[in-house]
């Protein structure tokens, strides 16, 4: 199934993720900067980062590139993660190639260029893709550098890509109206699960030894009508002798239900972080069915 989010960059000024994620989206691709140099970051990126992971939402990061051989882009890739560096990513890093200085490149040129930008990010234990235009990525692009790495492919307004190769994210519109954001965005779905690809395989930033089973679902302070269907569930796994009783406050998710999330997420081996997602409730569920 996909799942919505956004993509931002110091050109939305300030987003109130809190309402993003309100309005439905689960997560966002955050611009980090462009170019060879950090003073090229981004204005906006460590605003954004730890806003955007406050409310909630799962973040990726993109970088645009102005290179136009493999070692520029290599240097890009660097400053990409001095720009990110101690941060952790739920989504991939994406090399955006789209700029027309690089529209008249061979396409060996090109599939150099990604192989040697990806491959730095590989290496250094990130997640990394590719995001382009589909006809930029159809013309320009290798079929099996696009085969390789994974694909962002952007297309818009239409009801599907006009791309017949594999992909991971589809950025459909430029003029995108989000709750939380003052002007146009970007709006993309994603079909892949990355945040359990980056927590199991230990990417981004995520260490192997720290199994997550949800990075998105209910948490402190939700108080929508699924937070009381899980906490039944909750008192019905109580009930089981699955884990021991707890005081389960009236309302929405609070302290007595953190408690009690966590105690289950330790029981399953899992990082304690007081999130009640989709796995988490199949899984509970599924404990109270047997």
């Amino acid at each position: 199934m996909a799942v919505k989010g956004i993509d931002v960059s110091k050109w939305q000024g300030d987003v109130d993720f809190k309402k993003v994620r309100a309005a439905g989206y689960r997560f966002v691709m955050i611009n980090a900067g462009y170019g060879r140099y950090i003073s090229q970051k981004d204005e906006y990126f460590e605003k954004n980062y730890k806003n955007a992971k406050a409310a909630g939402l799962d973040v990726g990061a993109y970088w645009y590139s102005y290179a136009v051989t493999a070692e520029e882009a290599r240097q890009e890739a660097v400053i990409f993660l001095e720009a990110v560096k101690g941060k952790s990513f739920e989504y991939p890093l994406a090399f955006d190639i789209e700029d027309k200085s690089q529209s008249s490149l061979s396409s060996r040129t090109i599939g150099d260029m990604i192989k040697s930008f990806c491959g730095y990010l590989e290496d250094k234990g990130y997640y990394a893709c590719i995001y382009s235009y589909v006809n930029f990525l159809k013309n320009n692009v290798p079929s099996d550098i696009r085969e390789r790495y994974d694909v962002w492919a952007a297309n818009f307004d239409v009801s599907r890509p006009d791309y017949s190769g594999p992909y991971g994210m589809w950025q459909y519109t430029s003029t995108g109206r989000v709750s939380g954001v003052s002007t146009n965005c970007d709006c993309d779905y994603a079909y892949k699960d990355y945040p359990q690809i980056m927590t199991e395989q230990g990417l981004n930033g995520f260490s192997r030894a720290e199994r997550v089973l949800d990075t998105s679902g209910y948490r402190k302070g939700d108080k929508s009508i699924g937070v009381l269907a899980m906490k039944e569930l909750i008192l019905m796994a109580n009930r089981k002798g699955i884990i021991d009783a707890m005081v389960l406050e009236d309302g929405g998710f609070g302290e007595g239900t953190l408690i009690a999330v966590n105690a289950l997420l330790k029981k399953w081996g899992y990082k304690q972080n007081g999130i009640a997602g989709e796995r988490f409730i199949k899984k509970l569920a599924a404990a109270v069915d047997g």
